[in-house]
């Protein structure tokens, strides 16, 4: 394995706060006290290479580090479906003082098991919404009819299908393409990606359902890093704690400004008040509990921070 230089890589392009925080990383590996030489891709896509193969290429070490939606790993790592459970976090602090507590520490351990990653950090994916081209959407009868890509991720495909959609998966690098031709009539993801990818132009329609609060992995290779001397792990420490709280900061930030630019533009955005919410979380309740018991009740308390986490179903 190649350790002399340290390749970083995102899917996302320069404007993204994604690319400004692994940015942020870099530049505090070369500041370091230690020498690090450092290389980093952040639009893998762009170069038409997949989501899928960034993070392939990182568990297999020809790069070092990337970030990764915590979706994607939810097959492998089935403890990482905690985050999926649809409409169940709507303080966005809360459940990342809870990932930087406890349930981070567990996920950590099962990622670390189970894939060849070392988890350096939560961050922020925002939460998740939903776009079409269609119509409005504000109750799970509007959903019906529509097929809308998602990530690869079956518990995602799950809910949405719940909601009436037709849930299809494709990669990050053919989102637009789909999004454009009409293969797909909706679409869900946080409101910064509305703008980064211009997915606005296509569809005039958004419901803020914050389905999702969308977690990323900021992760490495594991057996690179254990290969680190000790100083080059503190470093390595450092670094990705200066990349997480930048890139939490600008997430927080980007909502409330993309929800402007948006408007600006002329997206007609539906607010929750103005969504039959308690008939979209009735929707998804049977994924919601068959997922919940899947999981430890240990690990739903510790990220929940409920009383009635601390008990399957």
């Amino acid at each position: 394995m190649d350790t002399s230089t340290t390749k970083l890589g995102g899917y996302q392009g320069n404007a993204s706060i994604l690319t400004k925080a692994l940015l942020r990383l870099a530049e505090c590996l070369q500041d370091s006290p230690s020498t690090w030489s450092c290389q980093s891709e952040v639009d893998a896509p762009s170069q038409g290479e997949s989501a899928n193969a960034l993070f392939s290429s990182v568990e297999q070490g020809t790069r070092q580090i990337c970030y990764v939606a915590s979706g994607y790993l939810s097959a492998r790592v089935p403890e990482l479906s905690v985050l999926d459970l649809p409409f169940s976090v709507s303080d966005r602090r809360q459940a990342l003082a809870a990932l930087d507590g406890d349930a981070g520490e567990l996920l950590a351990q099962a990622v670390a098991q189970k894939t060849n990653y070392q988890v350096l950090g939560f961050w922020d994916n925002g939460f998740r919404h939903l776009s079409n081209s269609v119509h409005p959407i504000r109750k799970p009868q509007d959903c019906e009819g529509l097929v809308i890509r998602t990530l690869d991720n079956a518990g995602y495909r799950s809910a949405l299908n719940a909601l009436g959609f037709e849930a299809r998966t494709t990669d990050v690098k053919d989102l637009v393409r789909v999004i454009r031709s009409g293969e797909v009539h909706a679409q869900e993801n946080p409101l910064t990606n509305l703008l980064t990818f211009e997915l606005w132009r296509y569809h005039p329609y958004v419901s803020l359902t914050g389905h999702y609060f969308g977690v990323l992995l900021l992760v490495c290779n594991k057996a690179w890093y254990q290969a680190l001397t000790p100083a080059k792990k503190a470093d390595l420490t450092t670094a990705a704690a200066s990349a997480t709280t930048l890139q939490r900061q600008l997430a927080a930030e980007a909502d409330g400004l993309a929800l402007v630019e948006l408007r600006k533009l002329g997206v007609q955005v539906l607010g929750p008040n103005e969504l039959d919410m308690a008939a979209l979380r009735e929707a998804t309740a049977v994924v919601t509990q068959a997922t919940r018991l899947s999981l430890s009740p240990a690990l739903l308390s510790a990220y929940l921070n409920t009383p009635e986490a601390s008990t399957k179903g």
